[in-house]
């Protein structure tokens, strides 16, 4: 009985030192998964991909960035009422001359009535044929979200929703936090399609409705762009890509398709 004792208490001896590393390692995983969830989002097996940035990435190199990369770029063009971004209209004019598929989006404040902040959009951005269609970007915010009534926000999105497809002769589209989308627009703008931000795996969303993007980080890098920036990508193959393309009136670049399908 002695031996055994002593053969178990020897054998714990060894054991500590393992298990304290084991234990090391096991917390630093979870920290790493809590710190940094983005990097479990995947987006690897989608071909089309792009990219969104707004005045926070400074000055952009454009001619650096290749469109066969990056088939389309969104920039931000407007918030609220009356916020201009400082970067669009060169950010507009350089992607475009670099040939990309570009379009503009407005960061919806939820505090400001729908038809002052489509205005605001319309002065800003230029109703151009070959243009990405207009993005409204729908978020959960704070200070905000009491200022209507969830009929009324609805309502007053739906004003800004039919301002911008009535002007630009295009389909909308939401850009969405999930809370947003859960507690507000769940059922809502069925025809509406919808960008979804999920770092932590593919979009998964109340009712499970279908997706048009995804932005699957908000850490990537590219070469000519100063600042960590978002990544996206289209739900579907480079031909359904291109069908979307000629649907909203722009033209499909053939050696950038070619590119992307090998």
């Amino acid at each position: 009985m002695k031996k055994r004792k002593s053969a178990a208490s020897a054998l714990q001896t060894y054991r500590r030192p393992a298990l304290g590393l084991l234990g090391f390692a096991v917390t630093a995983l979870l920290a790493y998964a809590l710190i940094m969830p983005h990097r479990f989002a995947s987006a690897e097996a989608y071909p089309v991909k792009g990219f969104d940035i707004s005045h926070h990435q400074g000055d952009v190199q454009w001619t650096k960035i290749s469109p066969r990369a990056y088939q389309f770029v969104y920039l931000k063009a407007t918030e609220g009422g009356d916020f201009k971004d400082t970067k669009f209209q060169e950010n507009w004019l350089q992607a475009r001359e670099q040939g990309f598929h570009v379009g503009a989006y407005h960061f919806y404040r939820l505090c400001r009535d729908g038809s002052i902040q489509a205005q605001n959009f319309i002065e800003t951005v230029p109703k151009k044929e070959d243009a990405l269609p207009p993005v409204i970007d729908l978020e959960y915010d704070s200070q905000c979200i009491n200022t209507y009534s969830k009929e009324q926000l609805l309502k007053e999105i739906q004003l800004m929703h039919d301002r911008l497809m009535r002007h630009y002769g295009k389909q909308p589209i939401f850009y969405i936090s999930k809370t947003f989308y859960n507690i507000v627009l769940a059922g809502e703008f069925k025809e509406t399609p919808l960008w979804v931000r999920e770092y932590q795996g593919k979009p998964e969303l109340k009712n499970n409705p279908d997706w048009l993007f995804w932005q699957h980080t908000n850490l990537g890098q590219i070469q000519g762009i100063p600042k960590t920036v978002d990544l996206n990508v289209f739900n579907g193959t480079q031909k359904q890509w291109n069908a979307f393309l000629l649907k909203n009136g722009l033209k499909i670049n053939e050696a950038v398709a070619k590119q992307a399908e090998k």
